[in-house]
């Protein structure tokens, strides 16, 4: 098969997937013959490499994610695109976050270990709504009497984030100065009041006190 139709048919699939496609998915799409029988990984990457270039300076991208490549639009156009949608984005708490910035750069984390950095009680309803977006899963138990689960990120984490693997993290500092103009308003992605439950100070820690700030960039 051609090259130029390998493209074509690599980023029709592409458009038509709920979800990022790894290379091996794209390549298992082709039957038999159809792909050069010596390297047809390959001959998929290069047409994604292909698809990747012909997309530049458009309104959409080709991204890599930890799953796999998907098409997304950019990252400048969401003022516009984001008027087709009435339903709000999701907002979250100052808790939240801070929570999830626990458990991603020091991960595998249990409850205690939260609860102890941030020097308030964890609202179950924080880990239930981290849980439930799929971003962090139990990832085994720590052996210490009462056993507590150790949690850490997932894939879904990373995609959500257009992170291809958590070498990609940004460093905590820059982390920290994006959650505070956040909370602040300062951009664009909204924040709201604590979930119901949430036991907090009156006058928090802020995140650069709760998580110390790492020496060197990842």
């Amino acid at each position: 098969m051609e090259a130029e139709q390998i493209e074509r048919i690599v980023e029709a699939t592409l458009l038509a997937a709920h979800e990022p496609l790894s290379v091996d998915r794209l390549a298992g799409i082709f039957a038999p013959g159809e792909l050069p029988a010596d390297n047809p990984r390959a001959a998929v990457r290069a047409a994604l490499d292909e698809i990747g270039k012909r997309a530049a300076g458009r309104g959409f991208e080709l991204v890599r994610v930890a799953s796999g490549f998907r098409f997304q639009v950019n990252q400048d156009m969401s003022p516009w695109v984001s008027r087709l949608f009435e339903e709000r984005p999701p907002r979250y708490s100052r808790a939240l976050l801070e929570t999830l910035a626990l458990i991603v750069y020091r991960q595998p984390v249990t409850r205690g270990d939260i609860e102890e950095v941030r020097g308030v009680s964890l609202s179950p309803s924080i880990m239930r709504t981290l849980l439930e977006r799929g971003w962090i899963r139990t990832v085994g138990q720590r052996e210490t009497p009462g056993r507590p689960l150790l949690y850490g990120t997932t894939r879904a984490f990373l995609d959500y984030f257009n992170l291809a693997s958590l070498d990609e993290l940004p460093p905590m500092a820059e982390l920290v100065s994006l959650t505070e103009r956040t909370l602040a308003g300062e951009t664009d992605a909204p924040v709201p009041d604590a979930p119901d439950g949430e036991t907090e100070n009156a006058d928090p820690r802020p995140v650069a006190e709760v998580i110390p700030l790492p020496t060197a960039e990842r």
